[in-house]
């Protein structure tokens, strides 16, 4: 049996306004080793670099590449214990999450958790660029999603 989706566009804007989801913020990508990655992504590429940054507590360094309307995160562990170390132990480099911008990362959590869906993280966190929380990738057919509720003045876009 077939179903249908009727994305009415009445519709769809009603659903994005009850998750409160605004646009595409970033593609997080696992790699092995980041200078190689932006080797490859810059000067291949042809992105420009917006911040590379060590995140301590999540045992990562990340950088930030402008992707025009978007950002590209590029990720590489900096311990072999953390959680991303088994990510692309297990999964190997690539696709690892994608960011959505949320008006108020609170309402959107409750909204998400009333649809059922799995949550790693029931309240925000603080994050690089504002506050942050996952949904679990059970949830999403195999992906990783991250909500961001951005700070003002921590725009790296």
């Amino acid at each position: 049996m077939n179903t249908l989706i009727d994305n009415n566009a009445d519709d769809s804007a009603e659903a994005v306004t009850q998750t409160g989801f605004l646009r595409v913020d970033h593609i997080g990508i696992v790699v092995n080793d980041l200078d190689t990655a932006l080797q490859t992504y810059c000067n291949g590429l042809g992105f420009r670099l917006l911040q590379r940054i060590t995140i301590a507590e999540q045992m990562v360094e990340a950088a930030f590449l402008d992707a025009g309307n978007s950002t590209v995160e590029l990720i590489a562990p900096t311990d072999s214990t953390s959680g991303t170390a088994r990510f692309l132990q297990t999964r190997g480099e690539g696709t690892h999450h994608i960011c959505f911008e949320v008006e108020d990362i609170v309402a959107t959590l409750a909204a998400l958790e009333a649809q059922g869906l799995r949550l790693i993280d029931a309240a925000p966190r603080q994050g690089v660029h504002g506050l942050v929380a996952f949904v679990h990738p059970k949830a999403t057919h195999g992906t990783m999603i991250e909500l961001l509720q951005k700070e003002h003045g921590k725009d790296h876009s």
